[in-house]
């Protein structure tokens, strides 16, 4: 769709973003409405149409660029020539970037039920590259030794969901640094897989 002349899609367009991504962290996607993210941003409803086509092409909008940007950044991240100083890196890295994007978190997790199928596969590919990440981690430091696990797959579920579980307790200010949850959270990490 064409945009309107003189809007500011490099302005706007982020701006519906930031709003559908609040609401529907706040609200719950099948209970926002276009009007009112329409509102947050202060268009008339007819506005958003000309950055999102609908309400399921912005939630898949969001939950897909969340999944590229962890993609690239945990890509970025990982070094470490064996397999225990990626899997530190990685557990790390888990954290402080979840920490810092807790909406997004929430939405990639409780909203999923409401993409259409085909959006559906593809954020659940996505998904497996991440997960995929972890488990061949697992696998390397099996085969050389380093850890004791009997399922890699399983083991790399049980260590996201441990980690990913620190957006929902973890508050900026309390009695732990990011860095305090991180040391803790490795040692927990390392002893789950027998390093």
């Amino acid at each position: 769709m064409a945009r309107t002349q003189g809007s500011h899609s490099e302005i706007t367009g982020p701006r519906i973003r930031e709003a559908a991504l609040r609401l529907f962290a706040s609200h719950g996607f099948a209970a926002v409405s276009m009007r009112q993210i329409a509102r947050d941003v202060g268009l008339q409803v007819g506005a958003l149409y000309n950055y999102t086509p609908d309400k399921q092409a912005l939630l898949f909008s969001l939950l897909k660029g969340h999944m590229d940007e962890l993609l690239e950044a945990l890509d970025a991240a990982i070094e470490g020539n064996s397999a225990l100083d990626r899997l530190e890196t990685f557990v790390r890295f888990h954290i402080a970037f979840h920490l810092d994007r807790p909406d997004a978190v929430f939405i990639s997790y409780m909203e999923l039920r409401n993409l259409d199928p085909e959006n559906f596969s593809t954020i659940e590919a996505l998904r497996r590259r991440y997960e995929d990440t972890l488990e061949t981690i697992l696998r390397e430091g099996r085969e050389t030794g380093v850890f004791d696990v009997a399922d890699t797959r399983v083991a790399s579920f049980a260590v996201i969901a441990m980690l990913t579980g620190v957006t929902t307790w973890y508050r900026s200010g309390g009695r732990l640094s990011v860095a305090e949850v991180q040391e803790v959270y490795w040692s927990m990490v390392r002893k789950a897989v027998g390093a």
